[in-house]
């Protein structure tokens, strides 16, 4: 199963939390937005989404 991490890019304001919470390294800051730069590796935990303050990021199955 294949997970999908999506930011919303209008909405992230580039706090890190997601970054430093992942537990594998899935997202980056990237132009002072987290990116999604290693998408194969997403356990589909969603604990970026629980700390994101902003709402910017989903999870979903692909």
């Amino acid at each position: 199963m294949a997970w999908v991490v999506e930011v919303d890019a209008d909405k992230c304001t580039g706090d890190e939390e997601c970054v430093n919470a992942c537990p594998a390294q899935v997202l980056e800051l990237v132009d002072g937005k987290a990116e999604p730069v290693n998408q194969d590796e997403c356990l589909g935990c969603e604990t970026c989404v629980e700390v994101c303050p902003e709402g910017a990021i989903t999870v979903s199955e692909d």
